[in-house]
């Protein structure tokens, strides 16, 4: 098979869970080493920084949110509309609840 061949085999569209945890946990491990970074920094009074670990916090609950969802079987479905959510987002954001029309309309 050349390299051009496997390019275009096609990809099931959902994650099996055994795919989603590693990617969830990729996710987490770096987050939890950014915290770690910001906490060597020794910059934590500094505003930027308390706003960076805010954020890391943040997508660390997300992430725990979806370990949750893995485990009932409700990964990959959209929140917003119950649809499935793209497999491309979730290799870019294994984290996310929506699909992207439905992230779009919660952001604004």
């Amino acid at each position: 098979m050349s390299l051009d061949a496997s390019r275009i085999e096609p990809r099931p569209e959902r994650l099996t869970a055994h795919e989603a945890r590693q990617r969830l946990e990729h996710a987490r491990n770096t987050r939890v080493t950014q915290l770690q970074a910001l906490a060597e920094s020794g910059q934590a009074d500094d505003q930027l920084m308390s706003a960076q670990k805010t954020a890391i916090e943040r997508v660390l609950k997300e992430i725990d949110e979806a370990f949750a969802r893995v485990e009932d079987g409700t990964y990959g479905t959209c929140l917003g509309c119950g649809k499935p959510v793209p497999g491309e987002r979730l290799e870019i954001l294994p984290y996310t609840r929506y699909c992207v029309a439905c992230q779009r309309r919660a952001a604004t």
